[in-house]
């Protein structure tokens, strides 16, 4: 097996060990999709309009929930110290690390999305849209909180900041992964324009997060 490759089993074992980080993720997904439709109201109609912005907005804080110790445990114990000097390029290994995370903690959110999906009223249509949206989307979520996760790597208690950093950063795919959503369920427009766009989007956030978390991560370690 490769550096990289026992790297990405360890970052899986870690992240479902350490915490219960990926169950976690998916019970904070549950309680806001749950507590939404409290506040709307009785208007399923309504509910369902917005059901694909419930979850994604869900998908995306739940996302952000523990990022902030994707390189801060290993800055703690040393380790991103060996695993800098072990010998691969840095962007490599924040790859590996990044992918191993969403592996852990946003795939469960995105195979909860269809169950999550009967509490906001969507049609089975509308369940498959966001499920698809939300498989292709969340990558580019936690490979841009990855930046800052990088940049707050030296600061306890840094996932406030690290939120506040990285919110308006994922607009974008928010406004594109809604978008194609919306088309699919209410037919208001093209569905796979807006979902080309998504995934162009997540190929950029992949090659702009590894660099820019590599480049944050040299900037700490010196």
């Amino acid at each position: 097996m490769t550096a990289l490759g026992a790297l990405f089993l360890r970052e899986i074992r870690l992240a479902v060990r350490v915490g219960g980080g990926a169950m976690m993720g998916v019970v904070f997904f549950l309680a806001v999709v749950t507590v939404i439709p409290f506040g709307v109201g009785p208007d399923m109609a309504l509910l369902g309009r917005i059901g694909p912005a419930v979850l994604w907005l869900g998908a995306l804080l739940a996302t952000l929930l523990g990022l902030d110790r994707l390189f801060q445990a290993d800055q703690e114990d040393g380790s991103l110290d060996l695993i800098h000097l072990a010998g691969p390029p840095l962007e490599l290994v924040v790859a590996v690390k990044v992918a191993a995370h969403w592996v852990a903690t946003g795939l469960p959110l995105v195979v909860a999305a269809p169950v999550l999906g009967i509490f906001v009223n969507l049609p089975f249509a509308g369940v498959g849209a966001v499920t698809l949206t939300l498989l292709v989307g969340t990558p580019a979520l936690t490979f841009l909180g990855a930046i800052g996760a990088a940049l707050t790597v030296a600061l306890r208690r840094g996932g406030l900041l690290l939120s506040i950093l990285i919110l308006p950063l994922t607009i974008p795919v928010l406004v594109f992964g809604v978008a194609a959503a919306n088309a699919a369920i209410l037919g208001a427009g093209p569905f796979l324009p807006p979902f080309l766009i998504l995934a162009a989007l997540t190929l950029f956030a992949v090659v702009v997060g590894a660099v820019a978390s590599a480049w944050a991560l040299r900037f700490a370690l010196e």
